[in-house]
């Protein structure tokens, strides 16, 4: 039997696309191995948000050769879309796939072996008569054992200044959703209770006259589904109407991560962002009129060109006034092929360093401010596996705001929702529960 190694760098599109790609192959016959270990394929579906997940994406397509020189080495994903030319001079690459031609993977791996030639199987995915294909791709079973991603949604239209995704994934398309309801519908008979809607910008979600909140309410009333989860959302989304019709459903998780990049609007702007601060704020002030104590998570960069110590400032004044549960620091990384890459005045490197080392306090400071107001409260948690924590083992799992908790117990907890009292910390990431004295 023909052996398959799969890897993926980047996202939780990425992620689910890659087990798509597993499942695919492993369809066809193949023996999907580990990616350390000798295959006779190896699939890299690589990553390009920075020219930093370019050169991993490269070693990784380097990595795989050496692995097997006699292999075929399979590269898609966005790095292929954004740098069809230099992939296609790389002497490790055997085939190339373009961001819309996964699905075909198979296909296009038994065409290379019986024509024996360098293919060149990319199709620019902006071009406007792709616009409206959604690639269908559908998972039976998912890596993680408690919670499934959903990609339901590919593309973007709105061009940040830093961004180089749009020119990698196209223009903004979404799933049918009578698709979604056919893979939920198997992920929860197989025992899924979590599963979370991805997509490149999944606020975006549009198919015919159905929207996000519509497939939220469809997933909802589906037996066995007992948590949903969305991935990051721009703060354009949130409305009134949405998350008034999303509040009712009772599987939804209070735990939203919306998409803010900056505290200063003045970067916002430079950013192409389509709202300013106080327009976040007032988004983040509608979720909580809606949801007790919500978990707002967030993605911000420090050191965008041209922000000064006093914009810094004030976005870190921003993030302490919102309160979020977590954040997500990224130092800015110039990408080529960007707008923001060209201006002349760029933040120096350790400038960046050190405002993104401040804002990583704020951010552990804001978590643990967060989750202590949990201790001493009963909540649900979706128990995924066993850890050793300072030579002890214990069941982990996570409450609807997603705080990581344990517990101690002799029984299988994996899959089960229980219901427990957050005692203490027993490190900065994970609190010690109980099920006693509820």
């Amino acid at each position: 039997m023909a052996k398959a190694a799969l890897h993926y760098l980047g996202c939780k599109v990425n992620a689910y696309e890659t087990d798509a790609m597993s499942q695919l192959m492993e369809d066809a016959g193949y023996d999907i191995v580990p990616f350390n270990e000798k295959a006779d394929v190896y699939i890299i579906n690589t990553c390009s948000v920075t020219n930093i997940a370019d050169r991993k994406s490269r070693q990784m397509l380097h990595r795989a050769k050496k692995l097997n020189p006699d292999s075929v080495v399979v590269a898609t994903g966005c790095y292929v879309q954004t740098s069809k030319d230099k992939v296609a001079k790389d002497l490790a690459v055997d085939l190339i796939v373009g961001n819309n031609k996964k699905k075909e993977i198979v296909k296009l791996i038994q065409d290379f072996k019986e024509e024996k030639e360098k293919k060149d199987r990319i199709e620019n995915v902006i071009d406007i008569n792709h616009t409206d294909e959604y690639e269908e791709l559908e998972l039976e079973t998912i890596t993680e054992h408690t919670r499934a991603h959903l990609k339901i949604q590919d593309g973007c239209n709105n061009f940040c200044s830093y961004c180089i995704i749009p020119y990698a994934r196209g223009r903004s398309r979404s799933r049918d959703i009578e698709n979604i309801k056919a893979e939920i519908q198997r992920l929860a008979k197989q025992g899924y209770k979590e599963i979370v809607l991805t997509g490149i910008d999944l606020g975006d979600y549009r198919f015919k006259d159905y929207r996000l909140a519509d497939v939220i309410e469809m997933a909802n009333d589906i037996p066995g589904i007992e948590r949903i989860r969305t991935g990051s959302i721009d703060p354009e989304v949130v409305t009134e109407e949405f998350v008034e019709r999303i509040s009712k459903c009772e599987h939804v998780c209070p735990h939203f991560h919306l998409s803010l990049q900056s505290g200063c609007s003045k970067t916002l702007k430079e950013m192409n962002r389509n709202y300013d601060a106080d327009e976040f704020f007032e988004k983040v002030e509608i979720i909580r009129k809606y949801y007790d104590n919500p978990a707002l998570t967030t993605d911000v960069i420090v050191g965008f060109a041209g922000e000064t110590d006093e914009d810094y400032q004030e976005s870190r004044a921003f993030i302490e006034k919102v309160k979020f549960a977590e954040l997500h620091v990224f130092k800015y990384s110039m990408r080529s092929g960007t707008v923001a890459a060209k201006r002349t005045d760029q933040v120096d490197e350790k400038i960046k360093n050190q405002r993104s080392d401040d804002l990583i306090k704020v951010g552990k400071a804001l978590t643990k401010e967060y989750r202590t107001g949990w201790i001493g409260k009963v909540a649900p948690v979706l128990f995924e596996e066993k850890v050793m924590v300072d030579n002890k083992e214990y069941w982990v799992g996570h409450t609807p705001e997603y705080i990581k908790v344990c517990v101690k117990s002799d029984d299988n907890l994996e899959g089960e929702i229980i219901s427990v009292r957050l005692l203490k910390f027993l490190n900065d990431e994970i609190i010690l529960a109980t099920t006693e004295n509820l």
